[in-house]
């Protein structure tokens, strides 16, 4: 059994930076790949950013340049580290660990103002 909680989400204007965590519990962590989604107002919910066991990322294109993912096996957390901010960015910003089984967080709210 594995829980996510994220956290590091607000309110920042368009331009500016927010770094979101993920920490999990369990002590086999280090062998789930682990993704960021994201569900704007309305919309479904969508990939991110992913990070393997191995450390292998891979990104939305969207965010490609922007955003930065990346994990502390140690410290049972992965991070997403966003920049270059853009109004188009907010939603509810999910953390989901899968190896066997998934596993989804709880969620944390990310606005962008223009």
């Amino acid at each position: 059994q594995v829980q996510l909680v994220e956290s590091g989400g607000g309110l920042v204007q368009a331009g500016g930076s927010l770094r979101l965590s993920c920490a999990a519990s369990g002590s086999t962590f280090s062998i789930y790949t682990i993704g960021w989604y994201r569900q704007p107002p309305g919309k479904q919910r969508e990939l991110v950013a992913t990070i393997s066991s191995g450390g292998s990322t891979n990104y939305a294109d969207s965010v490609k340049g922007r955003f930065t993912i990346s994990r502390d096996n140690a410290k049972n957390t992965v991070y997403l580290q966003m920049n270059s901010l853009k109004p188009e960015d907010t939603a509810v910003y999910y953390c989901k660990a899968w190896y066997s089984v998934t596993y989804w967080g709880q969620g944390t709210q990310v606005t962008v103002s223009s």
